[in-house]
């Protein structure tokens, strides 16, 4: 009996020092750090998250691994919202119309109409407001690390064109799942349906909605322009997006691993920028700028008037009412002051 209990003995030591040198081989190799966003991959936002991972990656000696699960293969944005708040998923990029529902503060970047072009929107949201407006993160179980962007959204429909908030009454228009941008579509004079973007396409195709909003860029290369060739350069939000990280998950790594995240978000964001433009005069995988696009497939775009546009701003202006309160009166001045501010040095 005590032979073969020494052998146990023994083969448990085997075990053991086997798994200790498997477990250690995998550690040595980096542990995988899993990304969700909905942006298809040609789209700048995935091509700057690309570029998180590679620098993490060469400035951690390879400690970093990233995969990144783009168009909503790990879910819509509201799930992946949900899954980086529990735990269940690290890291995600999400649009602040979305995350208000998690941290109401963050929905100010959502009043319409409320950028006048980029310039003005980086000017801002690149300076101390980033700062006050992520603060409110990390008591929902999220730590903000970057702006990403995509792009000012635009109105597509397949029933008429529209010029002014009275064409779209009874237009059945898809929204993202933002309370801002559901009461902005009923000021004017629409009904909104909130939906997950990976569904879209199939709801416009069978008629479930008559439009959708979103940047021309994305409409174009997702195909919606198919069922819905009506469009209007609204430009009503700037969709912005937010690179977030579970709260644990962050409170885990050394202070030089959290140094690096950063480092590379920053970095992220200046590529995911550079790509939006770039795709402006010359659409990814179609190789041209969206005019000629447009000119192509004989497809009308309206461009509203300086009139036109000012009577779509009067329409919401109940809306600048409502979320004054439910955001905070503080944070809701102090943007719409650095907005003025900073469209004054454009």
């Amino acid at each position: 009996m005590a032979k073969i209990s020494g052998l146990k003995s023994f083969f448990w030591l085997v075990f053991l020092f086997s798994a200790l040198f498997f477990f250690s081989g995998k550690v040595m190799a980096g542990p995988v750090l899993k990304i969700g966003h909905v942006a298809p991959p040609f789209h700048g936002q995935h091509i700057g998250l690309e570029y998180f991972a590679q620098y993490l990656k060469e400035h951690s000696d390879e400690r970093w691994q990233c995969k990144i699960f783009p168009s909503g293969e790990l879910g819509g944005e509201r799930s992946l919202a949900e899954q980086v708040q529990t735990g269940t998923l690290p890291m995600a990029v999400v649009t602040t119309a979305v995350l208000s529902n998690f941290v109401p503060e963050i929905g100010v970047v959502d009043l319409p109409f409320l950028f006048p072009d980029l310039l003005t929107a980086h000017a801002v949201l690149d300076g101390p407001i980033r700062k006050k407006l992520f603060a409110f993160f990390p008591n929902r179980g999220f730590i903000a690390l970057t702006f990403m962007e995509n792009e000012f959204r635009d109105l597509t429909n397949s029933k008429h064109p529209v010029h002014t908030p009275a064409d779209l009454k009874g237009l059945k228009i898809r929204t993202m799942e933002s309370p801002i941008l559901i009461d902005t579509f009923k000021a004017l004079g629409a009904e909104p349906v909130p939906m997950p973007f990976p569904e879209v396409y199939s709801a416009l195709e069978q008629g479930v909605i008559d439009g959708q909003d979103n940047p021309l860029f994305v409409s174009i290369l997702v195909k919606f322009l198919e069922v819905n060739p009506f469009i209007t350069k609204t430009q009503h939000v700037l969709t912005e997006t937010v690179m977030i990280i579970n709260r644990d998950f962050w409170e885990r790594l050394s202070p030089a691993d959290k140094k690096l995240f950063r480092t590379a978000a920053g970095e992220a964001t200046i590529i995911n920028r550079a790509v939006n433009l770039q795709g402006e005069l010359k659409l990814p995988r179609l190789g041209i700028s969206i005019p000629a696009y447009l000119r192509e497939k004989k497809i009308k775009c309206v461009k509203l008037t300086p009139e036109q546009r000012q009577l779509f701003k009067k329409a919401v202006v109940p809306v600048y009412k409502k979320y004054r309160n439910k955001i905070g009166a503080e944070i809701f001045d102090a943007m719409l002051a650095r907005v003025k501010e900073q469209q004054g040095r454009q």
